[in-house]
Order: structure tokens, then C-alpha cells, then sequence
């Protein structure tokens, strides 16, 4: 069974930054892509980025471009995101998410963040 375990999560303030790590084990998978959601507290979960393992081809939701930064470790099965500049807008759980080739069908517990004015 694969796990996703994230960590990273924290309170910071307005315009700072956190490192969000997600690693992937468990059980014989493929990684199609890995990414990132989130979901704010009375909304839904929304896309944050993506990386797809293979291509390195990379996506992100406009309101993250330029802030957020996705990578990731293949020999580690590990993806990170880096957030820099964050608004208390972006206080929410974030989720890891690794698709096999069927969509994503694995999530991590998420990890909250939150950030202060």
C-alpha cells in the first residue's frame, strides 16, 4: 500500500516562507506525477501544482506562479514545495497526491498551514 507522509506545515507570518516535503513508499508503484492541493477552511480542495516524474513538465495554479515552487528527489520518491511570500489567503491543509497512471489515487493527511496578518 503506498503512504504519502507529509511534513513541513507551521504558523508563519504574512510574507514568509515554508517547505513543504512529501515522501512516497509502500508497496511497488509507478509515479506518473506528483503534486500538490489544498483546501481552506469552508472551501474546496483546490490544484496547487503538479510535476510529472517522467518530463519534469511542471504546472501550477495562477494564483501560486511565481510564489510557490514545486521539485522533487526521484531517488527519493519525494516532491517538495517551496512557498515564498504568503498571504493569510493561503492558510489551508495541504495535501500530496501522487498519480500512478489512473489519476490521483494516493493522498497523503495533509499538513496545515497557516499564515497570520
Amino acid at each position: 500500500q503506498v503512504q504519502l507522509v507529509e511534513s513541513g506545515g507551521g504558523l508563519v507570518q504574512a510574507g514568509g516562507s515554508l517547505r513543504l516535503s512529501c515522501a512516497a513508499s509502500g508497496g511497488t508503484f509507478s509515479i506518473s506525477a506528483m503534486g500538490w492541493f489544498r483546501q481552506a477552511p469552508g472551501k474546496e480542495r483546490e490544484f496547487v501544482t503538479h510535476i510529472r516524474w517522467s518530463s519534469g513538465w511542471i504546472d501550477y495554479a495562477d494564483s501560486m506562479k511565481g510564489r510557490f515552487t514545486i521539485s522533487r528527489d526521484n531517488a527519493k520518491n519525494t516532491v517538495y514545495l517551496q512557498m515564498n511570500s504568503l498571504k493569510p489567503d493561503d492558510t489551508a491543509i495541504y495535501y500530496c497526491a501522487l498519480d500512478s497512471g489512473r489519476g490521483y489515487n494516493y493522498w497523503g493527511r495533509g499538513t496545515q498551514v497557516t499564515v497570520s496578518s
